[in-house]
């Protein structure tokens, strides 16, 4: 421990006389003696080891070794091509890195392309919406047991007199029944797209997530045409290879209901991987994006449609879990979107 400005310059001698022998590279050099850890910051501790009145010298005498250190120190073979290189002002400069869009706001502008194709029309409706369009008007009665699937969030604010409590909406199906009265009269083809609030959080749910919905009204609609845009979104996003199918299923608000799931692009529709583990995305080959259905009729009739006159059909699915089926994309947990993972958004 250094204890003395006479200690001090002796050991300040005996770093310089080591500095002037060593015959290590450059780069080495300056990492032993200049580094974080090196014989110079070694020698700086002694600042706090010296009586207050010696300190003023021992710094000044610690600037000048340094300086002395950094003139001495040799080129580094980066440094002489650095040093060397010729400069021509005129070249243009080096681009920026630049960003991009999130692969969410990317998978919104191309469904709602998608979609215009074949006469849909964007639409978009509240986020905080009245119990009202987000359950009662969906045939969800105060009481029904189909509340409890939703897992809702509720906004603490006064009841409203005609929406009723306002939640965060658990699906963009409040805007069915707002279409319906936005336009009195069918036809309708809707796509809305907004987010929707869940309290789900697991490799396939997360407490806010994306949602498209369609919705379809006119004379004469039926199942077939609900396939048949299930079938063409199918080979739009994910090509002309694309698998889906419905299953039987009950939701409220449609009758009857079915799942749609598509076939799983990360194990290949088999349900395992490569490595002989089991698909913990879809754990059978085939992945559920969102439910459809044909419109029930008391929906039709709280949005004043007739429903002897008129049918239709309506699915919602996620857009998280739609675009992680995406050939080519490595994403098997959804949460991925929203924890500013690199590996996952340089993908896009």
């Amino acid at each position: 421990m250094i204890t003395s400005l006479h200690e001090l310059k002796t050991g300040i001698d005996t770093l310089r006389q080591e500095f002037e022998s060593d015959s290590r590279e450059a780069e080495e050099k300056r990492e032993v003696y200049l580094g974080k850890n090196g014989k110079f910051k070694e020698l700086t501790n002694a600042l706090k080891t010296l009586i207050p009145e010696s300190r003023r010298d021992a710094g000044r005498m610690l600037n000048q070794l340094k300086e002395w250190l950094n003139e001495q120190m040799p080129t580094s073979a980066q440094d002489a091509v650095r040093s060397t290189q010729f400069v021509d002002p005129t070249l243009p400069g080096l681009d920026l890195h630049t960003g991009h869009m999130h692969p969410i706001s990317l998978a919104i502008e191309e469904i709602t392309h998608i979609f215009e194709k074949i006469g849909f029309s964007r639409a978009r409706y509240p986020e905080v919406d009245g119990d009202h369009y987000v359950f009662e008007a969906l045939n969800m009665p105060p009481s029904h047991p189909a509340r409890d699937e939703w897992e809702t969030f509720f906004v603490d604010m006064p009841k409203d007199s005609k929406l009723g409590e306002i939640v965060l909406s658990t699906h963009t199906s409040n805007g069915q029944v707002r279409e319906m009265e936005r336009l009195g009269t069918p036809p309708i083809r809707m796509i809305n797209i907004a987010r929707c609030y869940r309290r789900q959080a697991d490799v396939t749910h997360t407490p806010m997530f994306h949602q498209f919905e369609g919705l379809v009204v006119d004379k004469g609609i039926n199942i077939q045409h609900l396939k048949g845009t299930i079938e063409y979104f199918a080979r739009e996003f994910y090509g002309p290879t694309a698998k889906s199918r419905i299953r039987p299923f009950h939701f409220q608000f449609t009758e009857p209901s079915f799942e749609v799931d598509f076939s799983c692009t990360i194990c290949d529709g088999k349900g395992i991987l490569e490595n002989g583990e089991k698909c913990r995305f879809c754990k059978s080959g085939w992945h559920e994006v969102g439910g459809a259905g044909m419109v029930h009729p008391n929906v039709l009739l709280a949005g004043g449609i007739d429903p002897e006159e008129y049918t239709g059909f309506a699915f919602g699915w996620g857009i998280e879990r739609t675009y992680t089926l995406r050939p080519g994309l490595h994403i098997d947990d959804i949460r991925s979107f929203y924890n500013g993972d690199l590996s996952l958004l340089n993908q896009f």
